[in-house]
Formats: structure tokens, C-alpha cells, sequence
């Protein structure tokens, strides 16, 4: 009889969704599982913005030290969420097919305010990045910090008087949650460069253990690994993480990679984009962060670093 696969995750409804989804592939190949569910930091302390933890890996440090015990086999998680330095011992295994990287806009009534530059709008999110996307394009508008799981966000919408909401597209179409609020409407953002690696579930593992990390591996879709590997190769070069408003996307077509990076300041006032065309795997998200550096990102950095200091 085969060993019975314990999967860690976090128990939000998306969390476990997605952990739920790698559950039914291991099944197809024959094995079974238990999901193993926690509350992370990020999702125990949500009366702050992420940034003002001050750390990384707020929604994956948990299930990091648990597998590390010996308590579970593997974590699921949403890959932006994964921090580029991983703890020793510790690897990415498998990187499931990325499904949709938009970021969507949810909004009540019309959606004038997009348009006309004379509607003040309050757009909520939580994501410093999209905080900039849109102070970019609108900055007219005011924006509010929304934490909180994805029901819960839709329901302070739903019940304040913001005229919208900042989303990654997939997570409202892996719940299909929308469905439950009739007065919200929904618009895909395809000018907002998404987070690295958004639309992308990973699972960790234990670099030792050799037997899981073999059966894991037939999960691992390698267009959607060397696409998030370019991406976290920009953001880590820029030395950035959920502090930071930096977007990148890497589609690879023919074996042809098609990248675009951006570096904005909080503010949304400056920004600096890099598109590339090419097949170096290895060097192309780490020349564009550092043509961005030169032109003008450190200083941005630095000016993010003493305005979260």
C-alpha cells in the first residue's frame, strides 16, 4: 500500500483550493493525500499592510517550518507569494501550468470613473504594486489598503462606498466567487504588468527526499518553471519583494522568450519598463533589472526604503 501524501497549505478558500487541485493530479497518478491546513502570519495579522511586517515569506514561513520538522511532505502555494531565497533544504519541485496573470478590477455601477478625469474615485488593494499601477494611470484617485481573504474583500466592497477593488484574475476564477455578488462587475487590467510569478502554483519539498520529489516532478509543467524562473531572476536582481512595485512577465513562444519588466515608486510618479525579445533563458530577466538600476531604479529603490523604513 502507498504511503498516504501529507500536503501543507494555508487554509484560506483559494489556499486550499489550489491544494485541493494538486490533491486531485497526484491522485490521477495514483497516489492519495491529506491536506494538512494552517493559518499563516499573513493571514493571523490582518489589521496591517503586508509591507509593514517588515519580512518575507509572511504567507509560506509556517508551512516551510513544518515540512522542515518532518510533520508534512510538501506545501502548496501561490508562487508570488514565495520568497526568492529559499531556506536550505528546501526546493521548488513542481510548477503546475500557469493559468490567467491578469489583475482585474471589481467595481459597483458604472464604470464612468475610468474615464472621466473628474470622478474622485477610492480604489482598494493591498498590493503595493498595484497601488502604483493605478496612482500611475489615475492619479486622480485615492486608494485604501484591503487585506483579507478573497470573500472577505468582496464583502467590505460590497458594503463601503469605493467605487472598486484590485484582484489577481485568477483567484476570483479558481473560486468562481463572483457568482455570489450580483451587484459587482469585473474588468481584466491587461495594461498592469502582473507580480512575478502570479497565476503560478508551486510545491515545495524537501531537497532530500528523493521519493517525493520523483512523483512531483510529473506536475511539473516546464514552459510555466522557465517562464517564473526569468521572473523571479528580474526581482531578484532589482532586489525587490512585496515592499517593492515591480511587475514582470515572461511568455515563451517557440522557444522565444518574450519579457517585460517595470520598476515604479510607491507614488506611482516614476517608473522605468524594459521589454525584451530573446532565447538566453539564463540572462534575460537579470539584463533588464540591471539596465533598469541604471537608469534611475536605484535611486527608486532607495526612495521606497526610507519611505517603508
Amino acid at each position: 500500500m502507498k504511503k498516504i501524501i501529507r500536503i501543507g497549505t494555508r487554509n484560506s478558500p483559494l489556499a486550499v483550493f489550489q491544494a485541493q487541485k494538486v490533491q486531485k493530479l497526484l491522485k490521477k497518478e495514483g497516489y492519495f493525500s491529506h491536506l494538512f491546513k494552517i493559518k499563516s502570519e499573513g493571514d493571523l495579522i490582518q489589521n496591517v499592510p503586508i509591507h509593514a511586517l517588515k519580512h518575507v515569506g509572511v504567507f509560506t514561513k509556517k508551512l516551510t517550518n513544518i515540512m522542515l520538522s518532518g510533520e508534512i511532505d510538501m506545501a502548496v502555494h501561490s508562487l508570488k507569494d514565495v520568497p526568492i531565497n529559499l531556506p536550505e533544504g528546501i526546493i521548488l519541485s513542481a510548477f503546475l501550468k500557469r493559468e490567467s496573470f491578469f489583475d482585474s478590477l471589481v467595481y459597483k455601477g458604472s464604470s464612468d470613473f475610468l474615464y472621466d478625469p473628474k470622478i474622485h474615485a477610492v480604489i482598494a488593494t493591498g498590493s503595493i504594486r498595484r497601488s502604483a499601477f493605478w496612482k500611475n494611470r489615475y492619479p486622480h484617485h485615492g486608494l485604501i489598503d484591503l487585506r483579507g481573504n478573497i470573500n472577505t474583500r468582496l464583502k467590505k466592497l460590497q458594503n463601503s462606498s469605493w467605487k472598486g477593488a484590485l484582484f489577481a484574475q485568477v483567484g476570483l476564477e479558481r473560486l468562481g466567487i463572483l457568482n455570489n455578488f450580483k451587484c459587482l462587475n469585473c474588468k481584466i487590467l491587461d495594461w498592469m504588468i502582473p507580480s512575478p510569478g502570479q497565476g503560478i502554483i508551486v510545491v515545495s519539498t524537501l531537497e532530500k527526499k528523493d521519493s517525493i520529489n520523483s512523483l512531483i516532478k510529473k506536475l511539473d509543467d516546464i514552459e510555466t518553471r522557465l517562464s517564473a524562473n526569468i521572473e523571479r531572476q528580474f526581482l531578484k536582481t532589482l532586489g525587490g519583494g512585496c515592499i517593492s512595485p515591480i511587475g514582470a512577465h515572461a511568455k515563451i513562444k517557440n522557444k522565444i522568450i518574450y519579457f517585460t519588466g517595470m520598476l515604479l515608486s510607491l507614488d506611482g510618479m516614476h517608473k522605468i519598463k524594459k521589454t525584451r525579445i530573446g532565447t538566453n533563458y539564463d540572462l534575460i530577466g537579470f539584463q533588464c533589472a540591471e539596465e533598469i538600476l541604471k537608469e534611475g531604479g536605484r535611486e527608486i529603490l532607495e526612495g521606497i526604503k526610507n519611505n517603508i523604513s
